[in-house]
């Protein structure tokens, strides 16, 4: 069933040009406050798109969910505990090596996920093209193409938000780490297995 709203949660390494697509998604309808308790700045807006409201919050950037800023500490706590209806992941494709970490625990959180891959114009130049398709299937989730200072991809972006949304998403994604530790991880859900009070992903709280 398709909800008539939905909250899409952006995500992404500094620098990564997430706030200028947040920029361009949501134009003036921007409101901007801080999170409770914190000097941390709380981006949202909105955008009308096929009949669904969409409240888009820009999240700060945030090398990995393993927080050790106060900003990171934010990001992960809007991700874990108000779980947005969709995640969008924005990369600087011109890095995208040290920005596929925090997809990776996106991914293992279970949570839907969309790839934007941001600067492809930059790694082109580079001769360090990204294939979307290629790493579409590698993760089993979509990835959009984006040139966000040009305002290149956002209608593809919103589109696939709201088909992921009202689809669902279905994937097997997990990372090998090989078997020393995909041993102790193993143990380590087997221990969590059963436990009422856990109210995460078994195999993302052990990693």
């Amino acid at each position: 069933m398709t909800k008539t709203s939905l909250t899409v949660a952006l995500a992404g390494n500094p620098n990564s040009g997430k706030t200028t697509i947040f920029n361009n998604i949501t134009g003036a309808r921007q409101h901007v406050g801080n999170y409770p308790g914190v000097t941390v700045e709380r981006r949202e807006g909105f955008r009308r798109f096929q009949n669904q409201e969409l409240l888009i919050v820009d999240l700060p950037g945030t090398y990995s969910l393993t927080a050790h800023s106060l900003d990171e500490v934010v990001a992960r706590n809007v991700i874990i505990t108000e779980k947005p209806d969709i995640i969008v992941n924005v990369l600087d494709s011109s890095n995208v090596e040290r920005n596929l970490y925090l997809a990776a625990q996106l991914l293992e959180l279970e949570r839907p996920v969309v790839l934007a891959l941001n600067m492809t114009d930059v790694a082109a130049t580079m001769g360090m093209p990204v294939d979307a398709a290629v790493l579409s299937r590698k993760l089993g989730i979509p990835v959009v193409n984006m040139v966000g200072n040009r305002n290149i991809g956002t209608e593809d972006l919103l589109k696939i938000v709201t088909e992921t949304a009202a689809n669902g998403q279905q994937r097997t994604f997990a990372i090998d780490y090989g078997p020393e530790i995909e041993e102790k991880i193993k143990q380590l859900t087997e221990l969590l297995t059963g436990i009422p009070e856990v109210k995460y992903p078994i195999r993302w709280l052990a990693v």
